[in-house]
């Protein structure tokens, strides 16, 4: 071995091995605590509508909000990231999540509500949780696959953890009281970005900073310099500010892929629709379940359930996934789990008996997991690696404005009508009609593609925007992640 080939090894030692494991703990923690906690908050609906004598729309905006915010903040959490680091910004949202439940408690306004336990603890959570996750993509390499699985579980650990306690404290101190624990729990996570410290990488091993946006701009300026244009010059000035601005945007939120790359803009525009009814058996299905008679404790247990079954489900959704047999097929299976999310809210309609809502519940879970393992799975399917943190940006922007509006929208529904069945109604119209959407348009798509082939002579560039499977494993295991990189989830 080389002296150069045993630096690097000594150097990148602390990958896949020893204090990576406690990282991995972190991050398993992190999901647990941020993605999970927005399950609970339907264990709170009906005392915070009496608390502040609020409607179900106005109600509803609490988890919306909180919702949207941790979905739609990965850009500004990636420019952190890339500015402060992981460690750095992973501790600020631990903060800022038990700060704003901390206030949340002294509340005198559902408005105010919407400022501290949606706003600043959502942003807190997305911080918390998308620098978490880049984090263990710097500590794993060879084993970077399994690591993201591992840290997935703890998701599913908080949707069936959150909503016990959740409904134990309330029974035990009230909403106040709880809102106060909530923000206790939520500050261990700085104690978990304090475990991710930074990792001392071989020479060579992070990809070096291209900066092909920042070239338009120091060529415009030269050429302004040589005609003796002043640096200052409004003009010059004007210009490069709207330059910047614009390779901002191509960075971070990708509309030139959307514009013209067929496959993500019908899964973009597929997936935002879908998530304005994805999100409602979340907020209302306890309050569903109490308005009909079930007991508190009892319709707490029903979102319990969902996580739990989600455990076990999510992981073998994906490695079924995997299998050479859906190759080229994932978006048909992704399809198919919308479409079965959207047929089971007709179990609610049918009945609201307890036993009725856990079969609800069992399907319902299995539909999600389907869901949930394969929602970026496809994404990678439809754009180039190369590009997928920024597809990814605008990915989660658009789906954070509908799971914004999606619950408030339902919940004026309900209070005109009072009639909780139009959440189930809605639900199912969004998902199924969205599945459909997904299913028969890339259908089309694949027919159109196959023709335009066949009416080739060669096709020695096939265009990069078609939609095609493309191996999602690293082209080297050695290749350390992308400087800067967001992910969420379902």
């Amino acid at each position: 071995m080389s002296q150069g080939e045993a630096a690097r090894h000594s150097t990148a030692k602390p990958q896949d091995q020893g204090w990576a494991w406690m990282v991995l703990l972190a991050a398993v923690l992190l999901q647990g605590m941020t993605l999970g906690f927005p399950c609970c908050i339907g264990v709170f609906f009906t005392d915070l509508q009496h608390e502040f004598q609020a409607s179900n729309s106005q109600t509803s905006w609490f988890p919306s909000i909180m919702v949207a915010v941790l979905h739609g903040g990965g850009p500004l959490c990636s420019i952190l990231v890339k500015r402060f680091g992981c460690r750095f910004v992973v501790m600020l949202g631990g903060l800022l999540s038990g700060l704003g439940m901390v206030s949340s408690s002294f509340c005198k306004s559902i408005s105010q509500l919407y400022l501290t336990a949606s706003l600043i603890t959502g942003l807190g959570s997305c911080f918390s949780f998308q620098a978490g996750v880049t984090a263990l993509g710097y500590y794993f390499v060879r084993w970077r696959t399994l690591a993201n699985a591992v840290a997935s579980t703890g998701v599913s650990l908080g949707f069936t953890l959150w909503p016990l306690l959740s409904q134990y404290l309330l029974d035990e101190m009230g909403w106040r009281n709880t809102f106060l624990i909530f923000g206790g729990i939520l500050l261990n996570c700085c104690v978990c970005g304090a475990i991710m410290r930074p990792i001392q990488l071989a020479p060579g091993s992070l990809p070096q900073p291209a900066k092909p946006e920042e070239e338009p701009e120091s060529r415009v300026e030269e050429a302004q310099l040589s005609n003796g244009a002043s640096p200052y010059h409004p003009t010059l000035q004007q210009h490069t500010r709207r330059t910047k601005c614009g390779s901002i945007l191509q960075k971070y939120l990708a509309f030139d892929i959307f514009c013209q790359n067929k496959g993500y803009q019908i899964y973009t525009i597929g997936v935002t629709w879908m998530m304005m009814g994805f999100a409602l058996p979340h907020v209302y299905l306890v309050p569903y379940a109490i308005h009909n008679g079930v007991e508190e404790h009892k319709a707490a247990l029903l979102i319990s359930i969902i996580g739990f079954i989600n455990i076990f489900i999510r992981p073998l959704t994906g490695l079924l996934s995997g299998h050479r047999v859906f190759t080229g097929r994932r978006i048909y299976l992704f399809s198919l789990a919308v479409l079965l999310c959207g047929l089971s809210n007709f179990i609610c309609v049918i009945s609201a008996e307890f036993s009725v809502l856990i079969l609800y519940c069992v399907i319902l879970s299995i539909a999600m997991s389907g869901v949930g393992a394969l929602i970026f799975q496809v994404l990678m399917d439809v754009v180039d690696m190369d590009r997928f943190s920024s597809a990814l940006g605008l990915f989660t922007v658009l789906q954070s404005i509908t799971l914004l509006i999606g619950p408030p929208l339902t919940g004026l529904l309900v209070d005109i009508t009072s009639d909780f069945h139009y959440v189930f109604y809605n639900s199912s119209f969004f998902l199924i009609s969205a599945a459909l959407f997904m299913g028969l348009s890339f259908c089309a798509l694949e027919k159109k593609n196959k023709l335009r082939k066949a009416s080739k002579v060669h096709l020695d560039n096939p265009s990069r925007y078609q939609y095609s499977e493309t191996s999602t494993e690293p082209k080297a295991e050695s290749q350390s992640p992308p400087a800067v990189e967001y992910i969420t989830s379902i």
